[in-house]
């Protein structure tokens, strides 16, 4: 079974950094697809970024355009997510996701596989 285990979360405050790891193992074949996702207290759990492997296909949410950025290690099957100019409202739990090859279509994205999560907090 894929384990994905996240690292880097923590407290800072508004304007500060912070980078988040997911580290893939126990795979048979390799990801094609890997994630973040965050869950907010009270509301749904959305989308953060997420990377097509092996199209270097990425996709960020608005609100984190600009400030937050994903890489790779060279084994590609450590996910990274650079979090700059952090805010109030990217307080959340933040959860790595992976899929096998399929997890692309072109217009969406299914990711098989997830982690635990990091908190992440940031306060005023």
């Amino acid at each position: 079974q894929v384990q994905l285990l996240e690292s880097g979360g923590g407290s800072v405050q508004a304007g500060g950094s912070l980078r988040l790891s997911c580290a893939a193992s126990r795979y048979n074949s390799r990801m094609y697809c890997m994630g973040w996702y965050r869950q907010i207290p009270g509301k749904e759990l959305e989308g953060v970024a997420f990377i097509y492997i092996d199209g270097d296909k990425t996709w960020y949410r608005d609100s984190v355009k600009g400030r937050f950025n994903m890489s790779l290690n060279s084994a590609k099957d450590t996910l990274y997510l650079q979090m700059n100019s952090l805010k109030p409202e990217d307080t959340a739990m933040y959860s790595c996701r992976a899929g096998p090859a399929g997890c692309y279509s072109g217009s969406s994205w299914n990711f098989v596989y997830r982690g635990q999560g990091t908190q992440v907090t940031v306060s005023s």
